[in-house]
């Protein structure tokens, strides 16, 4: 199974590492990361397999949000059914 996750905000260093340690700590692994920095603004999309998630899939989003939240990042995090249900109606 997969999850999509973007991040959002005012670029700073650390980012991507900082949201890598979080997946990292939860046993999810990146697939696939795309990232730029439109003017201030820090846009990724990662691709990532939670095969070996080690919490409930509900906890871990919030647990990104949160450290979004913390960090001054949006950071949404989406299951892969979902995301493919959105873009096939």
């Amino acid at each position: 199974m997969k999850v999509v996750i973007s991040v959002i905000g005012k670029d700073s260093v650390g980012i991507l590492a900082g949201v890598s340690n979080k997946c990292a700590e939860y046993g999810v692994n990146i697939i696939d990361v795309s990232q730029s920095v439109l003017q201030d603004m820090f846009c990724m999309i990662m691709i990532c397999d939670i095969k070996t998630l080690n919490t409930d899939f509900n906890k871990f989003a919030d647990v990104m949000s949160a450290y979004g939240e913390e960090k001054g990042l949006s950071i949404h995090t989406m299951h892969e059914d979902i995301f493919n249900a959105m873009h096939k109606i």
